[in-house]
C-alpha cells in the first residue's frame, strides 16, 4: 500500500521541537489524527526510529496551525504531546516552547503576512483556550531566525521573540487554585496545586529529600521519587476536578528550592514522568505565579517581590529562565500577564510519510 505525504515544517520552538501542520492537511477525526501523529514521530520505541522523533518528551510534540475564527486572534494553534513509546497522543495540555515556533511558522505556512519590522500575531491555544500575543522579528518585511537572543538550554543566538500570555488563569481547571486551597496535604506532602497556563502539583523538593539542585538526569535515576510524585499527582487532579489522570500529561508537577545561582528560586519541572531537561514555558507562569503569592509551599524559599510588575527568575537544570509578572496583591494574588522571551528556527520542510494503512489522505 502506498504512504500519505503530509506538508510540514519541522522546527524548535524554545527548547523542544517537532513537525508543524496546516491543520486541513490532517484528519479530522480525533482518533485517526492521533494514529498519524504515533506513526509520524514514531512513538513505539525508545528512539522514534521509525518517525520523526528524537526520543525525548521534548522533541515528540506537534503543532497544528489554521487560521482563526476567534474575533481576537490571527492564528489557531492546537497542540499535541506525543510519547516517546506508549503509542499515546494528549491532546489536552499546550506548549509554551512549541508556541514560541507558531508565529514564524505562520508566516512560513502564508498564513500570516509580515507587517513591517515586527510582526505581531495573535495566536488562541485550541486545547485550553490561552490568549498569546507573540512579536516576530521581520526586519523589511522578510522574517528572520538571527539574532543576539539567547536562552538556556539552545546553543547560540537566534532572533527573540517577545511572548505575552494573558487570560492564563485557571486555563484547564477555571480556577487559580482548583482545590481551593492554597496548600493540600497529600501522603504526606504539602502542596500546592495551581492552574496558570498548565495546572502544576506544586512541593518543596525538601519534603521528597531532595535539594531541588539535581542534575535531570540525577532525578531521573531516582525511581523512588517518581513512584512516590505520581501517587501524589494522580491524587491531586482528582481533587483538582480532572479526573482520572494516569494517562494524561496534566497535571505537571513541580519542586520548589532556595535559589543558589542568583536566580529567585530554584525550580525542577516533570512532564510528567522524567524531568524536564529546561523550563517549560508554560510551566513557568505556574511556578512564578507559585513563589509570588503567599500561602503556598514556596513560603519560605524566597524574598518574595511585592512590586508589580515583577522579574521572576527560575533557576532550572540548563540555567536560569526569566518571567515578567504583572499581578495585583490588593486582594490576594491575582495575575494580570506573564511575559517571556524565547526564540525559534526553522530546521526543515517538506513532506513528511506515514504508512497508507494508517491514513489514506483525502
Amino acid at each position: 500500500m502506498t504512504q500519505t505525504a503530509i506538508p510540514f515544517i519541522f522546527m524548535r520552538g524554545g527548547t523542544s521541537r517537532g513537525p508543524y501542520f496546516r491543520r486541513e492537511d490532517l484528519p479530522e477525526d480525533r482518533d485517526t489524527l492521533a494514529s498519524v501523529l504515533v506513526a509520524a514521530v514514531g512513538s513505539g520505541h525508545s528512539l522514534n526510529i521509525d518517525g520523526i522523533g528524537g526520543g525525548a518528551a521534548v522533541t515528540t510534540k506537534v503543532a497544528m496551525l489554521s487560521r482563526s475564527e476567534d474575533e481576537w486572534a490571527d492564528i489557531d494553534y492546537f497542540f499535541a504531546q506525543v510519547s516517546v513509546e506508549d503509542r499515546l497522543v494528549d491532546f489536552k495540555p499546550t506548549c509554551g516552547n512549541i508556541l514560541s515556533g507558531v508565529g514564524p511558522a505562520a508566516i512560513e505556512m502564508g498564513l500570516i503576512t509580515p507587517t513591517g519590522d515586527e510582526t505581531e500575531v495573535r495566536i488562541r491555544a485550541v486545547n485550553t483556550g490561552a490568549k498569546v500575543l507573540a512579536r516576530v522579528q521581520t526586519p523589511g518585511g522578510e522574517l528572520t531566525y538571527e539574532g543576539d537572543a539567547t536562552i538556556a538550554g539552545v546553543p547560540g543566538t537566534a532572533a527573540p521573540i517577545a511572548l505575552n500570555f494573558m487570560e492564563v488563569v485557571g486555563s484547564s481547571t477555571g480556577a487559580f487554585l482548583p482545590t481551593g486551597n492554597l496548600r493540600d496535604e497529600i501522603d504526606g506532602i504539602e502542596v500546592t496545586c495551581m492552574d496558570v497556563a498548565m495546572p502544576i502539583v506544586i512541593a518543596r523538593a525538601s519534603d521528597f529529600g531532595l535539594s531541588g539542585h539535581e542534575t535531570a538526569a540525577e532525578i531521573d535515576a531516582n525511581t523512588d521519587f517518581f513512584a512516590r510524585m505520581e501517587k501524589i499527582r494522580v491524587e491531586a487532579g482528582k481533587r483538582m476536578g480532572m479526573g482520572d489522570v494516569t494517562k494524561s500529561v496534566t497535571p505537571k508537577f513541580g519542586l520548589l528550592a532556595p535559589a543558589r545561582e542568583g536566580g529567585t528560586i530554584a525550580t525542577r519541572y516533570f512532564m510528567p514522568w522524567n524531568t524536564h531537561p529546561s523550563m517549560a514555558v508554560t510551566g513557568s507562569q505556574c511556578l512564578a505565579s507559585c513563589a509570588l503569592t503567599p500561602g503556598t509551599v514556596a513560603d519560605g524559599l524566597l524574598d518574595r517581590p511585592e512590586q508589580s510588575p515583577a522579574n521572576v527568575i527560575l533557576e532550572h537544570p540548563s540555567g536560569q529562565i526569566e518571567v515578567l509578572v504583572e499581578f495585583d496583591n490588593a486582594d490576594g494574588f491575582s495575575l494580570k500577564s506573564a511575559g517571556l522571551l524565547r526564540t525559534a528556527r526553522k530546521l526543515a520542510d517538506g513532506k513528511i510519510y506515514v504508512p497508507g494503512s494508517v491514513w489514506k489522505g483525502f
